[in-house]
Parts: structure tokens; C-alpha cells; sequence
């Protein structure tokens, strides 16, 4: 079993607004990340709202997924994935921590990642874009006590650091996996890109 934490607790006191909740795609921010997670062949979703809780808890009603309360959100964002730690099934044999503000992330990306992460001897896969580390994340559930115990100072950083030999790098195409949103720029630069994406679809039909 794959279980997934989308991290959306956060304050977007860059963005200035509640960054999950601005439009996109005809729904919203985390509607639209929290869709291409459930869509994917991740077994479980669990979402970790914090800030505006009961907004971002709406914007979700009706889907597939279980919203994980972090009272403690103002903490970081290991506070979130502690949370969703906690939440998980103990049937869960690994986990992939995705952001709730990366609405470029795919359905496809992400089954890319569980199919090699399956098929790789190391614990821990990380997505790779000309050189440099991104996000989702995934590492195994044998971790889970070590995260949930360790790391306050540095968060997930901190499970990197300690297992260099067991991560496994997975070069990827897409700039999607560095391009989280935290100022009103990075939000125009995810809705353009959005928009070429769909328009390129409609001329290829």
C-alpha cells in the first residue's frame, strides 16, 4: 500500500492570500493537486490542513481523501508530515509527501515515481530536474518512526542527510517538481503554463 501526504497547512504569507485556494483549472489550487494524487495509483491520500483548515477541508468535500488536522501548523512543515505520519495505515508500506502549492505535479509523474520506486532496491526516491532536487518525495514506511522522532531542526532534509546511500535520484523531464508557489509570480507562471499545456492538447485533437 502507497499513501500519499499532500502538506497544505501552510500561512502563504508571501503570497499574501491563501495561495491553495486561488483558482485553477476551473477549481482550486489543492482540488487540482489533490485530483492528479487521487487519480494516480496511490492507495491513500491524506491531506494536512492547518491555516484556513475549514476552507481548504471544503474545497475537498466529496473526494476520496482523509483531511488530517495540524493544530500545531505555525511549528514548520515537518509538524504537517508528522501529522500525516501519524494518519497513515499501518498497512502502508511506503509514503510520498507531495505540496499542496505544486499544481504542476501530474498524475503521470507521480505513477512514474511508485513504478520506480517499486522496482529500485533503495528506500528513499527523490525526483531530479537538470541537477537539482524536487518534490514529491517518497522513502519507505521503515522510516516512519525516525522522521516522527528526529530531524526538528532540518525536517525532511534531515532523513536525506542521514541516508545518502539509500536515495535513489530519478531524473525527470519537467521543471514541475521544482516549481512549488510562494509569490503572486509563481502563481501567473503556473496558470500560463496550465493554459499552454491545455492549449497544446486542444491542437493536437
Amino acid at each position: 500500500m502507497i499513501c500519499a501526504i499532500v502538506l497544505a497547512a501552510g500561512r502563504s504569507r508571501r503570497m499574501g492570500v491563501q495561495k491553495l485556494l486561488l483558482p485553477f483549472g476551473g477549481k482550486t489550487v489543492i482540488a487540482h493537486i489533490v485530483d492528479q494524487l487521487t487519480a494516480s495509483s496511490v492507495d491513500e491520500v491524506h491531506v494536512v490542513v492547518g491555516c484556513q483548515g475549514k476552507q481548504v477541508s471544503r474545497e475537498l468535500s466529496g473526494r476520496p481523501v482523509s483531511i488530517v488536522n495540524n493544530s500545531n501548523y505555525k511549528s514548520g512543515m515537518l509538524s504537517s508530515v508528522r501529522c500525516g505520519l501519524h494518519a497513515i495505515s499501518q498497512q502502508c508500506r511506503a509514503v510520498l509527501v507531495a505540496l499542496g502549492d505544486q499544481p504542476s505535479v501530474t498524475t503521470k509523474l507521480i505513477d512514474k515515481m511508485l513504478q520506480n520506486f517499486a522496482s529500485n532496491e533503495k528506500q528513499i526516491l527523490v525526483p531530479l530536474y537538470n541537477g537539482k532536487r524536487g518534490h514529491p518525495i517518497m522513502f519507505s514506511a521503515t522510516y516512519r518512526e525516525e522522521i516522527l522522532t528526529y530531524y526538528d531542526a532540518v525536517g525532511l532534509r534531515g532523513l536525506l542527510y542521514a541516508h545518502k546511500d539509500d536515495i535513489f535520484e530519478l531524473p525527470v523531464k519537467t521543471f514541475a517538481v521544482l516549481s512549488d508557489m510562494d509569490y503572486p509570480q509563481d502563481y501567473q507562471r503556473e496558470l500560463a503554463l496550465f493554459k499552454e499545456k491545455k492549449r497544446r492538447l486542444l491542437a493536437s485533437d
